[in-house]
């Protein structure tokens, strides 16, 4: 009996890593005549002390995580994948994506990007592809 994924997860944040496995992400959706989530997580962590001297910088992080999962919708859009939904949350990318988002959209598969961490920083304060890889539920594909 061949298994067949119904929900992929790709999770996008611009760089270079989740443009693979954006693209990855078409062929396996198109193979599995599957729904495709385009996921972007905000890290609000990352400017919840700034925000003390600039109020904007929340605004501005919203906004662009919605510009760039528009532009990803519009790229699958133009490769022929109709079935997909736009997924923006906040918080931690390494925690939200694998348990809340997979949970929410009933993920069989999430695809992420490795990172250009070198290892100090890995050691430190690890990758987010391996934080998915060690939480979540369903499959994981990590594209380098």
């Amino acid at each position: 009996m061949d298994f067949e994924y119904e929900n992929i997860i790709v999770a996008v944040d611009g760089s270079e890593a989740s443009e693979h496995a954006f693209k990855k992400s078409l062929d396996i959706v198109r193979r599995n005549d599957a729904r495709l989530i385009i996921a972007n997580v905000v890290d609000s962590r990352t400017f919840a002390t700034a925000e003390a001297y600039d109020r904007t910088l929340a605004e501005r992080a919203e906004e662009y995580a919605k510009e760039l999962v528009d532009s990803y919708v519009e790229n699958a859009n133009s490769a022929g994948i109709t079935n997909l939904v736009r997924c923006v949350e906040y918080g931690s990318p390494k925690v939200k994506i694998a348990k809340d988002v997979a949970e929410n959209f009933e993920a069989d598969l999430i695809i992420c990007g490795a990172t250009g961490m070198g290892a100090v920083e890995r050691f430190l304060i690890g990758s987010v592809s391996e934080s998915i890889t060690r939480h979540a539920e369903c499959d994981v594909l990590v594209v380098r």
